[in-house]
């Protein structure tokens, strides 16, 4: 006892020098770390790469609200009670984010398609032609996919405001929120400060490991097509079910009883445990962004 309370009085002693000393605050070893991994530029990195950056927190928390409003008031008229309502809306408040991010997936693999296009041809710009390394982006930029062009349009008129190369790239990789785009840029920036003349050989490497990241993909979406047809059958089989319930015996009173809330209640969690299993073993891991500091 009495060497816990030397420790207590010791760390005590640590959480006023340092509250004093350096503005620290709460009862950690040391000041909470804000960068990349903060919850709030991960929401925001995460409506950008969706196309959702004009989109406020609090208009999706609305939306998913009225969608749970929505859900459970269905699944009250079908099967009454409180609890699988509650279930039901909970489940239905999810599809504005699974909306959301379909949306995003779909912009990273169009960005995905588009990038060994477009440092090709940055390639060639740099090389062939002799543009320099800002031109070449930007004039490539405009010719790029209508998703992309906002951000390169952003960038460019940075450029023209500031002639700073390292300033244009930040706002080009912090509007595109791509693990591609991040890596193109820092290798253009290094290429426009330092010079060399291996840009060339480094853009073809990066051409050729963006193709065989794309193949692989495509391989792996090609062998799950079948599996996520079937994963719909796990939300319309037992709806159906549900439905047809209602035309066998008492019908919508059955389902009010005891034992039929909580058969019901079962049946929406196995069904909401199957589409996230489902959904998880289909998921294909994400690139880790770099330099997005």
């Amino acid at each position: 006892m009495a060497l816990l309370m030397a420790g207590l009085a010791a760390y005590g002693v640590f959480l006023v020098f340092t509250a004093a000393a350096y503005g620290w605050h709460g009862i950690g070893l040391g000041p909470r770390m804000r960068g990349p991994s903060d919850g709030r530029h991960q929401v925001q990195e995460w409506l950008m790469q969706a196309g959702l950056s004009d989109v406020r927190p609090a208009a999706f928390v609305t939306v998913s609200a009225a969608v749970f409003v929505i859900a459970a008031a269905l699944a009250f008229a079908v099967f009454g009670g409180v609890l699988p309502p509650l279930i039901a809306g909970v489940f239905a408040a999810s599809f504005p984010f699974a909306s959301y991010r379909a949306r995003r997936q779909r912009r990273r693999a169009q960005a995905r398609e588009a990038w060994p296009r477009m440092i090709e041809e940055i390639r060639l710009l740099t090389g062939s032609l002799g543009r320099s390394v800002p031109q070449a982006l930007f004039e490539v930029g405009r010719r790029g996919p209508e998703e992309l062009r906002p951000a390169f349009s952003n960038a460019h008129r940075e450029w023209m405001l500031s002639t700073d190369f390292t300033r244009t790239v930040a706002v080009l990789k912090q509007a595109l929120a791509d693990p591609t785009a991040d890596a193109t840029c820092e290798t253009l920036l290094v290429a426009y400060e330092l010079g060399g003349s291996d840009l060339d050989r480094r853009l073809a490497a990066l051409v050729e490991d963006r193709v065989q990241d794309l193949q692989g993909r495509k391989d792996a979406l090609a062998k799950q097509a079948g599996v996520r047809f079937a994963r719909r059958f796990v939300l319309l089989v037992p709806l159906g079910m549900g439905l047809a319930g209602l035309s066998i015996g008492s019908g919508r009173a059955a389902y009010q009883t005891g034992g039929g809330q909580v058969g019901v209640a079962i049946g929406f969690m196995i069904v909401v445990a199957c589409w996230w299993w489902a959904g998880r073993l289909m998921r294909l891991p994400d690139e880790d962004r770099v330099f997005h500091g």
